[in-house]
Parts: C-alpha cells; structure tokens; sequence
C-alpha cells in the first residue's frame, strides 16, 4: 500500500510537471482517466507495461525508471502484514509501514493497546453483532498487529484519551484492571507515550470520537489520517486537511495531562474495580 502511494505521489509529479491534466495523459495513452488518477492516488497496483509507457511519456531517466519498476512491483506484492486478510487490510498495512502513530479515542483504549479480553467485549459490542468466527478473527487480527510495538525498531506510537475511558467498564471489572495495569506497563516502554485528557480540561477541540494520524519515512508519501465510521472507514490524504489533524492532536496533547501524571490518574483508577 505504501509503495503504490509513494509510486503514485511520484507519477503524479511528474504529470504536473508536464503541466498535463489526467485526462490528457489519458488520451496520449488510450486509457480511461479513471486510470490514471487511481494510479496517482495508490489505489491500484500498476504493471510493467504501464510504468514503461508513463516513463517514455514523461522522458523518465533509466535511473528513475528503474526506481518507479521496483515500485510497482513492490506495490503488487500480496501483503503479508497481520491483518492483511480483514476487511480492514488497507489500514493495516499502512500501519504495519508507519514510522510514527499519533492515536485519540474518545470512547475505548486504543487497539493496539488493547488486552485480548477487552478487545473481544468491544468486537462483541459492535454493531451489526458479529458471529463467533468473525470475533475470534477481529480480536486475533488486533493482537497480532500489536507486535508492532515490540518489533527492534516500533513505530512512535502517541495515544491520548478522554478519561472516561478508564471508567467505563467494557465487559466487568476484573477485564478493566487488567487492561488498566496492562496501560501501566505499557506506558513504561521509551517507543510509547500515553496521556489521558481530564475531565477539568473542559471542552474537546475534536468533534470526532476516533482517528489516527499515520505518519511514514518515505518523504514521497503524505501523512494519512484514519477515520473509523459505522458503515465506512475514511482516509483522509489532502495535505490541508491533514494538518486540521495535526494541529488537533497538538491541543489535545497541550490539554491532556502529562504522562506521568497519567500514570497517577490510570494507577488510582485500579482500585475503583
């Protein structure tokens, strides 16, 4: 997924640069442009064929496109990322590429912070209500994606959430300590930062209850922000739109209490279950 969008910011440069719209490029190629702005967009993997003829439009140096080659074929590659196989695939592997997460919740603990237990009761709360099969899935999908955070070089993972959070109780009481010494310990490693916003912060600057800021090395392939909805998921890539996000985020993080006076709030929470 990564590749095709770094694959597709460059061709869309290189298009620009032309000074050509889509549709232009469309027509000197005899394809839709539909094509085109898909191949742009990372929506679509692309073949030899059409590198080859993008590159000889655009008087592309071997060097480049070799580069462009290689990303294509990269781009077409099956993911094997842990979650690639949900419906939620496209986001995983953009997870699984990030180099830094920026994570607000509203509601529920981030998932990848998430025990077994808890993940389940909240798979299980979902609507429409999904049968066993599809619950085991999810919850497994969300564990195995949590190895991220322990991999030899874990993407900056930054959460914050709304301290309701610690007390609503997601499937009972026993569920909630152990996710809640669960954020303790994991609070604790240098790769993770968590902050939860009090209740005396007042007013959120977000009227979203959930979205993830996903961040890569690549400098050819923009930030994306991941938008959870009840019938939809939302990836918003505009560059303007994505620094609302960024700016958010940075007064949620201004809002929210330290993290280790987080660590104080989370600790006396425990004993409430």
């Amino acid at each position: 997924m990564v590749r095709r969008r770094e694959l597709g910011a460059i061709l869309r440069t290189l298009r620009t640069q032309k000074g050509w719209t889509a549709e232009q490029v469309a027509e000197r190629l005899l394809v839709s442009p539909s094509k085109i702005s898909r191949l742009e967009k990372g929506q679509r993997g692309a073949n030899a064929r059409d590198i080859r003829d993008l590159c000889d439009l655009y008087e592309v140096n071997d060097e480049q496109r070799q580069h462009l080659m290689e990303l294509a074929s990269e781009g077409k590659q099956r993911a094997s990322q842990p979650g690639s196989d949900l419906p939620y695939s496209r986001y995983a592997q953009l997870e699984a590429e990030a180099t830094s997460i920026s994570d607000y919740g509203l509601g529920i603990v981030p998932g990848l912070l998430q025990t077994a237990e808890y993940a389940r009761e909240v798979v299980q709360a979902a609507v429409p209500r999904w049968p066993p099969k599809i619950v085991k899935q999810r919850v497994e999908g969300r564990l195995a994606r949590q190895q991220l955070l322990f991999s030899d070089h874990p993407p900056r993972f930054d959460a914050v959430m709304d301290e309701s959070v610690l007390h609503r109780v997601v499937g009972s009481a026993g569920i909630m300590q152990a996710q809640l010494h669960r954020l303790l310990e994991l609070s604790e490693r240098p790769s993770i930062t968590l902050q939860v916003v009090p209740y005396k912060a007042g007013v959120l600057p977000s009227e979203n209850n959930k979205f993830i800021i996903l961040r890569f090395a690549r400098p050819a392939v923009s930030d994306v922000v991941f938008i959870e909805g009840l019938t939809r998921d939302y990836y918003v890539e505009d560059r303007d739109e994505v620094e609302v996000y960024n700016t958010t985020f940075r007064t949620l993080l201004d809002l929210a209490a330290s993290p280790e006076a987080t660590r104080a709030i989370i600790a006396s929470s425990i004993s409430r279950f």
